[in-house]
Parts: structure tokens; C-alpha cells; sequence
């Protein structure tokens, strides 16, 4: 298959223009970073993972009436999606007091928060993702009240779903980054869910052990990383073709 032209690439996937107008080939990379690109390394078979587990959940919050970028998973490490215009902000969703809430108000990792709470932050990696205020946001011109509103409440959706769904198979959902993007048609716009949900946007932990399942096995040394995102994969029963001996094999790209 021949080569696409390359339209961005992130510190975890890669965009490729699409095979028809108004879409983008979506491929997962196995590469690893934190702490705003300071620590970096491979996690075998990652983008495989992530592939397969972001799929799952953009299919099953558009079940219940999420819109999303996904359209459909082409291979191992490829899914297509709508081309949509991101809006740069990360939207932190938390549950648990873990990372840098934790380290802010100086709560103990694991307190229960009385409610979820709904962060942003601006997408600059040059700056450090800074945490904003819905005044920044309007302010500088980067959404507007309307465009919070609608995320605002997507997110809650969506951790609700995600929080049960995750329950069903003995996971804690502790909190989770998202992305939203604008989706044009003619002179229509709509705010949908974008870039990806899994092991590496969500801090997911046992809820009988306490054992992380997430990208902090990477960020903290832990070890175990591969085998903690086969893990969830497994949990909700969508391993890749073949299983775990397919996470080592060829990339496959466009």
C-alpha cells in the first residue's frame, strides 16, 4: 500500500492524510514520554494496544450518543477518523486524588475527591501544558462559553460511562486527559470527542490490589508497563489478533 503524506506526529501517534476528503489515518506509536517529554523510552507493542483499546471505547461512547472522530480501525496500529480542527486544550477529569492534584493540595494519593473535578490546560508543550481558567480560555479566543459548555458536559458524560465500564471489570478509574476537536459540515459545527482514550490518557487502577494499569508504571519506574496494558486489554476482551506474541510484530503504515 502506498505511502500517505504525513500531516503531524505527536509524541504518541502519527496523522497521515486520509483516503478520502475530511479524514485522517490515525497510527499508534510504541513510543513512551512523560513528564512533558522529559523521560522517554519504548513500551512494546503500545500502539497496538492503545489502538485496539481506544477503538473499544469511542465505539461504545458512541453507543450512548458521544460523537466522536473514530470511524474505524484499519489494521494493528492504523484506524481512521474524521479530520477535525483540535481545540487546544487538554481536559483532565478526576475521581481519586492522584498526580498533580495530590501534589498541589497536598492530599494523599488515593483520597476519594467529593466530586469529579473538570480541569484545562492549554496543549503547549513549549510551555508545559498550563493549567487555565474558563477566563484564559475566552479571553484568548481559544473556545468559546458555548464550546465549554458542550464540552464540559461531554466530559461528564463520558466519565460516568467510563466509570462503570471500567467498574464492570474491576478497574478504578482515577482520572483521564481528553481532547475535543470541531467537526465541520457546510456551515454546521459540532464539538466531538477526539484523539484517544487509553492506558496512556487514563490513570486506571486494580480495584482489589491498588496496582497501577496506566502509563505511571512507565512515568515512576515501576515495571511491568507492557504487561499492565495487556492487562486492561484483556479486561475488556479485546487482545489483538493472535494475542499477546502479535504486540512485537512489524508496524504496519500507510
Amino acid at each position: 500500500m502506498a505511502r500517505r503524506r504525513q500531516i503531524y506526529e505527536g509524541k504518541a501517534k502519527v496523522l497521515f492524510e486520509g483516503p478520502e476528503p475530511g479524514t485522517l489515518v490515525q497510527y499508534f506509536k510504541d513510543d513512551a514520554t512523560a513528564f512533558n517529554n522529559k523521560k522517554r523510552g519504548t513500551i512494546t507493542g503500545k500502539g497496538v494496544l492503545n489502538n485496539r483499546i481506544s477503538e473499544y471505547l469511542m465505539l461504545r461512547l458512541g453507543e450512548i450518543g458521544v460523537p466522536t472522530h473514530f470511524v474505524r480501525r484499519l489494521n494493528m496500529r492504523e484506524q481512521l477518523v474524521r479530520e477535525v480542527e483540535i481545540i487546544p486544550l487538554e481536559v483532565v477529569v478526576r475521581n481519586v486524588a492522584a498526580g498533580s492534584l495530590a501534589q498541589r493540595f497536598g492530599l494523599s494519593e488515593g483520597t476519594p475527591l467529593p466530586r469529579c473535578i473538570v480541569e484545562w490546560y492549554f496543549k503547549s508543550d513549549a510551555l508545559n501544558d498550563p493549567m487555565v481558567s474558563e477566563e484564559h480560555i475566552t479571553a484568548f479566543g481559544w473556545a468559546t462559553t458555548q464550546d465549554l459548555d458542550e464540552m464540559m458536559s461531554l466530559a461528564l458524560r463520558i466519565n460516568d460511562f467510563l466509570c462503570g465500564l471500567f467498574l464492570g471489570v474491576g478497574i478504578r478509574l482515577v482520572d483521564f486527559k481528553i481532547e475535543f476537536g470541531r467537526l465541520y459540515n457546510g456551515d454546521d459545527m459540532q464539538i466531538v470527542l477526539a484523539d484517544e482514550i487509553s492506558p496512556d490518557s487514563c490513570r486506571l487502577w486494580d480495584i482489589r490490589t491498588g496496582d497501577k494499569m496506566d502509563k505511571d508504571r512507565f512515568r515512576r519506574d515501576l515495571g511491568g508497563v507492557e504487561e499492565a496494558y495487556q492487562e486492561v486489554a484483556r479486561r475488556l476482551g479485546i487482545l489483538p489478533e493472535g494475542g499477546p506474541r502479535d504486540l512485537k510484530g512489524p508496524a504496519l503504515m500507510q
